[in-house]
């Protein structure tokens, strides 16, 4: 008898929506450390890619591209200023390995990332100092995704940003080393391309 399994390979498109949070910590060069805040917020995006399946195993290249609004402040140390980091959005471009269940599908999935940055100083609530930047990155992640439909499925994913510290040279000339870290959780909606079903013997 030949049983009908789901075809994880073809091209995809599709939408995603969820949240994040981070960790940022500034560090005036020549002063010390300013402290420390946990951007956190919304996030909604698209991504496409494109899987192929050897037996159970699936193998997959993606892009994705999201706004973002994760927000986050904390009184400096140093001037007493209110040092506030925003990410505004976020690019990944990873690899998947994954292992399937017929219509279930468990991957894994690394790569690099940006993220666009805009670093405010307010003073007494008026903008005092301002920075912005696109820093890349690598990402490492997991997700899992099921198909609801012949070429429709519905996935959860989960990705941690690696972004490191970067020397930041603000308005006034001051310069802050800036580290920065990002937790983001997705649900995701996929349209694949081609047939649903391969032979199973």
């Amino acid at each position: 008898m030949v049983q009908a399994a789901y075809d994880w390979s073809g091209f995809y498109i599709g939408i995603n929506g969820g949240g994040a949070t981070g960790n940022v910590d500034w560090n005036e060069i020549g002063f010390g450390d300013e402290g420390s805040h946990n951007p956190s917020g919304a996030t909604f995006g698209a991504q496409v890619g494109y899987r192929w399946q050897m037996a159970s195993w699936v193998f997959g290249l993606e892009a994705q591209g999201n706004w973002a609004d994760f927000k986050g402040d904390n009184i400096s140390l140093q001037t007493g200023f209110d040092n506030q980091t925003k990410v505004n959005a976020f690019g990944l471009f990873t690899g998947q390995i994954g292992y399937a269940w017929d219509r279930a599908l468990f991957y894994v999935n690394g790569g690099a990332a940006v993220t666009d940055n805009r670093y405010n100083v307010y003073n007494g609530g008026f903008l005092q100092d301002n920075a912005s930047e696109s820093r890349w990155g690598a990402a490492l992640g997991a997700g899992f995704e099921y198909a609801i439909m012949p070429n429709v499925s519905l996935g959860f994913e989960y990705d941690h940003l690696f972004m490191g510290g970067n020397d930041v040279t603000f308005a006034s000339n001051t310069v802050d080393h800036i580290k920065q870290d990002v937790d983001i959780f997705t649900a995701r909606l996929n349209y694949k391309f081609g047939g649903p079903m391969m032979p199973r013997y």
